[in-house]
């Protein structure tokens, strides 16, 4: 097996954009650097707005770069036990509970806080009656990481660290010093979807054998979380490395809500993957 494996994992939500582009010849170049291997992931666990011509539309972007990868590619929609596999084991272990609360009611939460606004939600389990009676009466819910026991079950092997070889939003870099209460008491799993990010990515990740995971500087505090589930899970932790986001003329990150031109459009105008290459300074 290759000493180094990167990947780059997409959401079919919408069309790649040059953020995207910058993203993924990082790691493409990384691993043909290392002799290594670069994978791609398709991570379209959010069946609402994931589509399946997005991802033949990145597919198209991605051949274009001039980027290859080995088959098959991981969908996350296929791997769905894979999943609950982990969330089951962190069950097990009384490291989640069941949160009825909507996004406003913690947000309301946390402005509400008698200290001060949290920056990061945590909760608690509610009694088991009530949530009986919740659960009786089908009201949704999702299952929390819960932040406490999480760091009680670890106890001695705390603090956790982890590599960077890139560089954070202020300039981290080196070993670094995991502070998983930047995520609180993250969703793991909701009740329509089954997995949400943070915990499929560890999943996959080590699955995959993943050694290298080159990413966006926006990631650098999902690390921290990351690396508590990796402890947790008994998972290997890769090394991180996030780079500088990509801005547009208007100074503003490239992003798929803005609706940032499209690789797709710039290769329908006429574009070639060489000179977005050089304008990328790649």
């Amino acid at each position: 097996m290759s000493s180094f494996i990167t990947r780059f994992a997409p959401s079919p939500t919408g069309d790649l954009h040059r953020g995207h582009a910058y993203s993924a010849l990082l790691a493409f170049e990384a691993a043909r650097a290392a002799g290594g291997t670069f994978l791609l992931r398709i991570e379209d666990i959010d069946s609402t707005r994931s589509r399946p011509q997005f991802e033949a539309h990145i597919l198209e972007d991605l051949a274009w770069l001039g980027l290859r990868w080995p088959e098959p590619v991981r969908r996350q929609s296929e791997h769905m036990a894979d999943y609950e596999a982990a969330l089951e084991r962190l069950r097990s272990a009384n490291l989640v509970y069941r949160c009825f609360r909507t996004r406003q009611e913690v947000a309301q939460a946390m402005a509400s806080a008698p200290h001060g606004p949290m920056e990061a939600y945590q909760g608690a389990p509610l009694p088991t009656d009530e949530e009986a009676e919740r659960l009786a009466r089908g009201e949704p819910f999702a299952w929390r990481l819960s932040l406490a026991a999480a760091l009680e079950h670890l106890g001695p092997r705390l603090p956790l660290t982890f590599l960077e070889e890139g560089s954070g939003p202020a300039g981290e870099t080196g070993e670094i010093r995991a502070r998983p209460a930047l995520g609180g008491d993250v969703v793991l799993a909701r009740k329509d979807v089954g997995v949400a990010y943070h915990l499929a990515v560890v999943v996959d990740d080590a699955l995959q054998g993943v050694t290298h995971v080159i990413r966006g500087e926006d990631l650098f505090e999902a690390a921290h979380v990351q690396r508590l589930l990796q402890a947790l899970l008994g998972l290997p932790t890769p090394v991180y490395r996030h780079h500088r986001l990509l801005t547009g003329p208007d100074g503003r990150r490239y992003a798929k809500r803005d609706r940032a031109e499209t690789l797709r459009a710039l290769r329908q105008a006429g574009g070639s993957p060489e000179s977005l290459r050089r304008e990328l300074g790649l």
